[in-house]
C-alpha cells in the first residue's frame, strides 16, 4: 500500500515514540535516513529529499519467498565471485532473512551485522561467524546513499574479511561498487 507523506510523517512520528532511532526508522519504513529527518522536521515540500520508498513487506512475510529471492541473489553471487565465498553477512534488520537464506543455499556461514542504535557505526554479532580469514559477500535490502554498506565493508575489512561482493534487493543510487567493492542489486530504482 502506496503512503501519502501525511501518512509517512505520522508512522515516523508512531515509531519514533516507540523508542526507534532514525536509523531504524529507515529500515522499517525503507526510506533513506535523511527523508526520516525531513519528515520529522516539516511539513513544507520544500527541502524534500529525492528518494523512493520500497514497499517488500509481500516479499517478507513468506519464508518461500524470502528463499525464492535468495536463489536469485545465489545466481548474482557465483556470477560475480566464481571461486565462491565462505560467509554471507546479513545487515540488521533486513538483511539477516535474505543473509541467512542465501547462506543456507550456498552452504556457507552466516554473520549479523547489527547496526547502531545511535547513529553510524555498528558491530558484528559474536553469536554468529567470524569473518576474519574468509571471504565474504554483504547482503541488505537495499542502498540509500551508501553509507551503511561503506561503515559495513569497513567494519568488515578491520576484522580480516575479504569483501568480495556487496548484494541488495534494490539500489537506489546510480553506484555499481562501495568502497572498491562491487555491489549488484536485483533491481535499480533511480529518479530519471
Amino acid at each position: 500500500m502506496a503512503l501519502s507523506v501525511d501518512e509517512l510523517r505520522e508512522k515516523v512520528l508512531t515509531l519514533r515514540e516507540r523508542g526507534l532511532n532514525d536509523m531504524q526508522i529507515a529500515d522499517e519504513l525503507s526510506i533513506s535516513a535523511m527523508t526520516v529527518e525531513w519528515l520529522q522536521g516539516t511539513s513544507a515540500s520544500e527541502g524534500k529529499p529525492e528518494d523512493i520508498r520500497i514497499g517488500w513487506r509481500t516479499i517478507g512475510v513468506r519464508p518461500q519467498r524470502i528463499d525464492a529471492i535468495s536463489m536469485i541473489l545465489a545466481d548474482i553471487l557465483d556470477e560475480a565471485v566464481p571461486e565462491g565465498i565462505d560467509t554471507v553477512v546479513g545487515i540488521s534488520l533486513n538483511g539477516i532473512l535474505f543473509a541467512h537464506s542465501l547462506a543456507e543455499q550456498l552452504g556457507t556461514d552466516v554473520a549479523i551485522y547489527r547496526s547502531a542504535v545511535n547513529g553510524p557505526g555498528g558491530a558484528l554479532s559474536e553469536k554468529y561467524a567470524n569473518v576474519a580469514g574468509r571471504r565474504i559477500a554483504i547482503v541488505d535490502d537495499l542502498l540509500s546513499t551508501g553509507e551503511t554498506m561503506r561503515g559495513v565493508i569497513e567494519s568488515m575489512q578491520s576484522e580480516g574479511a575479504d569483501v568480495a561482493l556487496c548484494m541488495v534487493l534494490v539500489n537506489k543510487t546510480e553506484k555499481n561498487e562501495i568502497a572498491g567493492v562491487p555491489l549488484r542489486g536485483i533491481i535499480r530504482a533511480v529518479s530519471v
